[in-house]
């Protein structure tokens, strides 16, 4: 099997190496034509003078002659010897040499040599025609071989000798041997008029006759030498040239088909050889000498039965060029023809046989393949395409409609062909067929339409690439990452195409396609989405994905459907794993930390930004916040939109993703702002306005209500957090460009981010929440919002930082990452109405059980502030499992250094620099302290031994203080003296 591949390989890639040279042959024909017409001239002149000269000659001979004869007449010349001779000596010189360097490795010498060839005897040829006594030259010595019965009486002997030996040449295995006598052969037979085409068929078969004393190579060269002797024959042009008055075209494809039937490597050139040769003839000759052509009509009868692809192949390309339907084709061709009949599940199963066995030629793909893919896939106009040309509205529907069924016709077409031939045959075979699948795939990508993209990565297809790539050590593993790197190549200018791979990709993985191949395919394609189109089409998918997914596994996964016994479907570990997370719900989860992820990249606009955001921040809150009793969609006549929810109802944790989600979208929003200064901006591109707005306007809907029941506290503190919110809101617009609209903005998203903890986590943050609303009270009065039962008692001016100080600081340990990006955001702007009592607390904090082995004694008052901190800090022996890990995951990486403003990290102080005095400490001095503490709480991290415990949190929860630390220094350089006195 392998050496049938490698000798069709050989085959097909010397035909078609010959074939370049068509052109350059035709340009070389038409010159050597002029040429032969300017001899022609030549040669009438030169018969018309030729008595005279013979007169002249006689005279010469005679005085000769009587001179030597001293007048007696006794010495005799044969004056008809000597005109032969003379003759001889005028004949033009043929060098044989040439056919040395027709064999030569170097395209640019050997058509030289075929130039210089066929030049040389075109004019042998011509002297040759001019003698009156061609015999004379026959016998006169010139031949240079045995005279032979070869139909070539026409012919110069060197004519002769050259049409032999060029024929015996394209037998040869020599470097380039083949290439370059067939080329000679080519230019020869088509300037050379005298050579006679049934006298070259003959000597095509005689000279290359296989003997039964031949063996296997032997064999071999005499079959390839016929092949090109005839593809050089097709290629010279003289066939199409005598179709008028003979039978050539029939002789010459029996010949072919016969050449054909011998062995197996020979077919798809055979059939390349008349195809080139049937391109050039008139469709009535096609018909009356190509298909009627003996032997043919059997050829094509066996050929489903024996799998022969090569005989689909000639069919097809010859019934494209008659354009009619012709029994001669028997079931190969359905008749009627059309491609609806073509690719329909009856006719496409009497193929697969032959489709299957053209993996034969791998791993180049078989001819059969391109052409039914043009078949499948015609090239297709546009919808729209001719929306600027003025055409009235009847005439569009009219287009639309034509295009419209088209498009279904396609889609049928290409649903037959896949689950029949691709699905039902190549995939459910051997590894050379899985190998011509992904093969097919990659021609059928540049037509491909994007709706189309769902049949052809359909589940099966994904299974089996997602098998292939989970094992390195594959036999087909990097056929499947050449076909990812296609695919990637395919889709990177066109969103369309990237959403549509993305969806297939991980709808049938379940959303681990990275995960399981140990791949970045999804996140490069998810990357690549850099305008406002786009990401919109991709959250519409998302969110498509999300309201009607099915679960990849619910599927067929008998894997016997993608692979056979040989092949490798991954460890038993990525089994496990996808049997684990194997649900639908895995892939909902990736839905929702996938959609907030579009803005990652993209490259928009302030405006586009705004819209994107607001699409992903509506179907967050959705699914996140709400539920609804009375079906799965609800109409909001003041939005003017609908709201779906999937049929089943979303888990909780679904829903605190979610949250998870919009609170880190508004957080990021709020990053992106940068300082409020534009009042008029607020209600058009402020993304926590537009949250609290729609908030409220989808729990008026009585069908409509939170996810989860909150408790009374939990209730009342997220309506005082709403009546806030539209207070700040009010007098942010009524600030304008002051300090205060900064101040203002930062508590307005400290408060939305706190409605949202309420419901992350319900009975934890109702009481900070009041008192954050408190403070905001007094910071910014208003008599709408007076109540005295929330007001401390006693409190003065300079205490109110301290609580709003404190409150923040307790807010620290358990809230989100988000959460504490808008703690410092507020704290920025407050930094420097902080009290010397409120930097203290802070102080303690980080300075609290920093070094215990070096404290020598405490005394009451100190326990009591330790006792304060305690209350302060609120951690818990016991916590949650899930909170030590977000903790963890916090303080490690410092996520949040990308919300801290002004973190600078650098190298942390010696130990040995000892600088013990005040004035050698500066400012600059003074920030790296951050970098030198967190290396200290890392080392006190790592001998905690674990995230849940009371020290390793304590540590976290300096770690965020020192953060606000570093904001209040940036923030308050002049009182950098007093840190640094507290500190060291």
């Amino acid at each position: 099997m392998g050496s049938k591949k490698r000798s069709s390989d050989s085959v097909v890639t010397i035909v078609d190496e010959s074939k370049a040279y068509t052109e350059h042959l035709e340009k070389k024909m038409k010159k050597i034509k002029k040429t032969d017409g300017e001899v022609d001239k030549v040669k009438t002149n030169t018969d018309s003078a030729a008595p005279m000269e013979r007169k002249k000659k006689r005279k010469a001979l005679d005085k000769e002659k009587k001179n030597k004869s001293g007048g007696n007449g006794e010495v005799k010349v044969n004056v008809g010897d000597m005109e032969v001779e003379n003759r001889i000596t005028t004949m033009p010189e043929f060098h044989i040499g040439v056919f040395k360097d027709l064999g030569n490795k170097e395209v640019e010498v050997r058509e030289a040599a075929a130039e210089r060839l066929v030049s040389e005897l075109i004019e042998v040829q011509k002297a040759y025609d001019s003698m009156e006594r061609k015999e004379e030259v026959d016998g006169g010595g010139l031949k240079l071989e045995a005279e032979k019965d070869d139909g070539l009486n026409n012919c110069a002997p060197s004519v002769r000798y050259a049409v032999r030996r060029l024929i015996r040449g394209v037998s040869s295995s020599r470097e380039c041997a083949r290439q370059g006598f067939a080329l000679g052969l080519t230019m020869l037979v088509g300037a050379v008029s005298n050579i006679a085409i049934d006298s070259l068929l003959k000597l095509i078969v005689d000279l290359l006759e296989v003997s039964s004393s031949m063996k296997g190579q032997e064999i071999k060269d005499c079959l390839l030498g016929r092949l090109f002797a005839y593809g050089a024959l097709a290629r010279s042009g003289r066939l199409e040239q005598s179709v008028s008055d003979s039978e050539h075209v029939k002789e010459f494809t029996s010949s072919v088909i016969a050449l054909a039937a011998k062995k197996r490597y020979l077919q798809e050139p055979a059939v390349v050889v008349i195809l080139q040769l049937s391109e050039k003839l008139p469709v009535e000759i096609v018909l009356k000498q190509v298909l009627e052509a003996p032997g043919l009509l059997e050829w094509f009868e066996g050929a489903i039965e024996a799998g022969n692809p090569d005989a689909l192949l000639l069919a097809l390309k010859l019934r494209e060029k008659i354009s009619a339907d012709n029994k001669v084709f028997g079931k190969l061709l359905p008749d009627p023809y059309s491609s609806n009949t073509m690719f329909s599940a009856d006719h496409l199963s009497s193929l697969a046989n032959c489709l299957k066995e053209s993996t034969f030629c791998q791993p180049r793909v078989h001819g059969v393949w391109p052409v039914l893919v043009n078949s499948l896939m015609p090239d297709i106009v546009p919808q729209h395409a001719d929306s600027a040309t003025g055409l009235n509205s009847s005439k569009k529907h009219k287009k639309n409609r034509k295009s419209s069924s088209l498009d279904e016709d396609i889609q049928k077409n290409l649903q037959n062909f896949w689950e029949i031939i691709i699905e039902g045959s190549l995939l459910l075979s051997s590894h050379d067929r899985k190998h011509l699948a992904f093969d097919v795939i990659l021609l059928i990508l540049p037509r491909l339409p994007v709706s189309c993209i769902p049949i052809v990565l359909s589940y099966k297809i994904i299974q089996c690439l997602v098998d292939i790539l989970s094992t390195k050590d594959s036999w087909l593993y990097k056929v499947a990452e050449k076909f990812l790197k296609e695919l990637l190549s395919w889709v990177i200018f066109d969103d369309g195409r990237r959403v549509a791979v993305i969806m297939a990709l991980q709808k049938h993985t379940n959303g681990k396609f990275d995960c399981i191949t140990r791949t970045k395919t999804i996140k490069s394609l998810m990357s690549g989405f850099n305008s406002e189109l786009g990401c919109m089409l991709f959250i519409q998918n998302l969110m498509d994905m999300f309201l009607d997914v099915t679960s990849a596994s619910e599927e067929p996964s008998d894997q016997s459907q993608t692979t056979d016994d040989n092949s490798e479907i991954g460890s038993i570990e990525e089994k496990e794993f996808a049997g684990t997370l194997g649900t639908s719900e895995f892939l909902k989860s990736w839905v929702v930390d996938s959609i907030p992820g579009v803005l990652k990249n993209s490259k928009l606009d302030n405006e586009e930004k705004f819209r994107v955001q607001k699409e992903i921040l509506k179907f967050l809150a959705v699914q996140g916040l709400f539920s609804s009793s009375l079906g799965t969609e609800v109409t909001s006549f003041e939005l003017q939109e609908k709201f779906r929810w999937p049929k089943a109802a979303t888990s909780s944790s679904l829903c605190r993703m979610c949250i998870e989600q919009l609170q880190l979208l508004l957080a990021n929003a709020q990053k992106g702002e940068g300082p409020h200064a534009v009042a008029s901006g607020l209600e058009a591109n402020d993304l926590g306005s537009y949250f609290m707005r729609f908030l409220s306007v989808l729990r008026n809907i009585p069908s409509v209500s939170l996810f989860r029941s909150l408790s009374d506290e939990d209730e009342k503190a997220f309506k005082k957090l709403q009546e806030m919110e539209t207070q700040l809101s009010r007098e942010e617009r009524n600030c304008g460009m002051s300090a205060d609209a900064n101040r203002l903005h930062a508590l307005r998203y400290l408060l939305i981010q706190l409605l949202l903890q309420l419901l992350l986590r319900p009975g934890e943050f109702s009481e900070a929440a009041s008192e954050i609303i408190i403070c905001c009270k007094k910071f910014f009065p208003s008599p709408d919002l007076v109540d005295s039962d929330d007001e401390p008692n006693g409190d003065e001016a300079p205490e109110l930082m301290d609580v709003f100080v404190d409150t923040m600081l307790s807010l620290l340990p358990q809230s989100s990452a988000p959460m504490r990006s808008a703690i410092e955001q507020v704290f920025k702007y407050y930094s420097d109405n902080v009290t010397d009592d409120g930097l203290l607390r802070m102080l303690k904090v980080i300075k609290k059980d920093l070094k215990p082995a070096r404290r020598q004694e405490t005394d009451s008052e100190d326990d009591d502030d330790d006792t304060d901190d305690d209350d302060l800090l609120d951690i818990e022996e016991a916590e949650d499992s899930d909170e030590a890990e977000k903790g963890d995951n916090t303080g490690d990486g410092d996520e949040q250094s990308e919300d801290s403003e002004g973190t600078v990290v650098k190298e942390p102080r010696e130990e040995n620099s000892d600088d013990d005095s005040d004035g050698g400490m500066d400012d600059e001095a003074m920030f790296r302290m951050d970098s030198y503490l967190a290396q200290i709480f890392k080392e006190k991290r790592n001998q905690a031994g674990g995230g849940d415990t009371a020290d390793s949190q304590l540590v976290l929860f300096k770690l965020r203080v020192l953060s606000l630390l570093e904001i209040y220094l940036h923030e308050n350089q002049g009182k950098s003296y007093f840190v640094k006195f507290i500190v060291f």
